[in-house]
């Protein structure tokens, strides 16, 4: 078992690496390489530090929800995070490159909430009837463990290597978008630079959000009305290593862009 100071020790790692903008080791030398109940109690201290510095939360956001990334890291379900306030951007505001440390983008779907998922046995049925819209997104991950040399309990306790995120601006009713059929391409200047698909993301966005609905009610933190999820990644994701727009197309959702440029956040 974990001990309470090895929690700590790690989520104080992760801290400094946020606001020093030096990526730190990997957590894994403290909490273990497959303790995923631990690295989750990690998380939890890093999103208390957030809260008590006047963060709020905004949604949640759902990776690993790849087979072959799941492969990679030697699991067989996805993991999630948590979108705070500071991480939300409007299509085309600038994102200031300073304020990341390793980024990368990534073309998803997002749900927004007009229900409250709140049971451990939510399925398909309950997802569409607590969506309110569904919209275009780029989730821009990032990680704090220098080299992105993440196993599975390095990405859980960093948040599930989250940044930001960005969305577009035309919602759509979930019964309006074929979303396992959706295709999905990201474009920079003009070259396509990842491409996928609804099917990629578990088969279909749902699914995931089915998931994400069971595993947060099984741990008594139920998604509510207006959570904004991020339901993950529709193709191979894209490193971001100079100032400039990314747009993700999305069929039937329409087009999103992030824009970022030099600086550091105020």
């Amino acid at each position: 078992m974990t001990t309470t100071a090895a929690l700590n020790a790690a989520a104080m790692q992760l801290i400094a690496a946020t606001e020093t903008g030096v990526p730190c080791a990997p957590v894994r030398d403290i909490i273990g390489e497959t303790d995923q109940d631990a690295a989750y109690q990690v998380q939890a201290r890093v999103t208390e530090h957030r809260l008590a510095g006047g963060q709020r939360i905004v949604g949640r956001k759902i990776g690993l929800t790849s087979r072959s990334v799941q492969a990679q890291l030697g699991v067989h379900s996805p993991d999630f995070g948590t979108l705070f306030g500071d991480m939300a951007y409007a299509d085309r505001e600038p994102m200031p490159l300073g304020r990341f440390l390793q980024p990368r983008i990534e073309a998803e779907v997002a749900f927004v909430l007009g229900r409250d998922l709140d049971v451990e046995s939510a399925n398909v049925a309950d997802v569409v009837r607590a969506t309110d819209c569904v919209l275009a997104a780029i989730e821009v991950v990032d990680s704090r463990i220098s080299g992105w040399d993440i196993t599975i309990s390095d990405t859980i306790a960093d948040n599930a290597s989250s940044g930001a995120f960005v969305l577009g601006t035309m919602p759509r009713l979930l019964h309006e978008v074929d979303l396992p059929g959706l295709g999905m391409v990201i474009e920079q200047r003009g070259q396509v630079v990842s491409a996928g698909a609804g099917a990629a993301c578990l088969g279909s966005p749902v699914t995931a959000v089915v998931w994400l609905a069971r595993a947060l009610a099984r741990q008594g933190a139920p998604l509510r009305a207006g959570d904004v999820i991020l339901s993950g990644a529709l193709g191979p994701v894209v490193p971001v290593t100079a100032p400039g727009v990314l747009t993700a197309r999305l069929s039937g959702l329409g087009d999103v862009s992030a824009q970022f440029v030099e600086g550091v956040s105020g």
